[in-house]
């Protein structure tokens, strides 16, 4: 088995955990109670857990509150200004990826992808089934969605026009670079469909760095309309490159998680995933 489909397995009950716990919150259910919840014995939750995110289930759990996220939302307000304040149209970075992002013209927007050949492909990850797909500009599109039937219609409904062609191995690569980085540093492009306010609230995302998160109005004021935040909130929903354009790391200033496109359950997946490989870079309790 490989490591990307244990990964695969394991984020499976993690998932199916969180969902549980977010039913359950004002019970604050037990190890046991999670682990019978997912049938699992609390000796084999710990070790996926473990294994999944490199801390114990108590631990990450932790990261799941809502006052994990206003400390985190706190935190975070220094390094993003700064992330911003050296401007939003230079290199965003993910892990060790070097993000670059193209925006298509208007007129290629209203083309829907006349004359684009675009490839696509489907691979399990450390966050679940994700399709893949991109032009020779970039990767365009990028979803979380266990149902592949479901997924390629939202692809084919995002370019009516475009040629796709599967290319499965081609996907693949592109997920192991992007969910399991080598520590070599590599370039990744990404090609933006949007308004010219969508895609300032894009970039802002692309500047947020690892494990940090930002409320809608401080993201609202990172590009200068600090009175737009439910336009921000429209950009960020419109978003189709998870991951790569971090959305799940908006948060709503009370701490609560708020919406995401691709489940809540996700979105709290990656922000406590995120949070637990902050702490193991600082050497934080385990």
């Amino acid at each position: 088995m490989t490591e990307l489909k244990q990964q695969y397995q394991h984020y499976q009950v993690v998932e199916k955990a969180i969902h549980f716990i977010k039913q359950h919150v004002d019970e604050q259910p037990s190890l046991a109670e999670i682990a019978r919840a997912v049938d699992l014995s609390e000796f084999h939750l710990q070790r996926v857990f473990t294994a999944w995110a490199g801390i114990s289930p108590k631990k990450f759990l932790q990261y799941l509150t809502k006052e994990q996220a206003l400390a985190n939302l706190q935190s975070s307000k220094n390094v993003l200004t700064a992330a911003w304040d050296s401007g939003l149209s230079g290199t965003g970075r993910l892990h060790d990826l070097m993000i670059m992002a193209v925006a298509m013209t208007p007129g290629e927007i209203k083309a829907l992808g006349k004359d684009v050949l675009i490839e696509y492909g489907f691979m399990e990850c450390r966050f679940g089934l994700v399709l893949i797909a991109w032009t020779s500009r970039g990767i365009c599109h990028l979803a979380f969605n266990e149902d592949k039937a479901e997924a390629l219609t939202e692809l084919i409904s995002l370019w009516p026009r475009a040629t796709l062609s599967a290319n499965a191995d081609q996907a693949n690569h592109y997920g192991q670079y992007i969910f399991e980085p080598s520590g070599e540093k590599k370039e990744i492009k990404l090609l933006l469909k949007g308004t010219n306010f969508q895609l300032k609230v894009w970039e802002a995302l692309i500047k947020a760095p690892l494990a940090s998160v930002v409320s809608y109005s401080d993201l609202a004021c990172a590009i200068g309309q600090p009175k737009a935040q439910r336009a921000v909130g429209s950009a960020v929903a419109k978003n189709t490159l998870a991951y790569l354009i971090p959305c799940h790391r908006v948060i709503r200033e009370s701490g609560d998680f708020g919406n995401y496109r691709w489940g809540i359950d996700k979105k709290a997946a990656l922000l406590a995933w995120e949070t637990a490989q902050a702490g193991i870079e600082t050497g934080a309790p385990l």
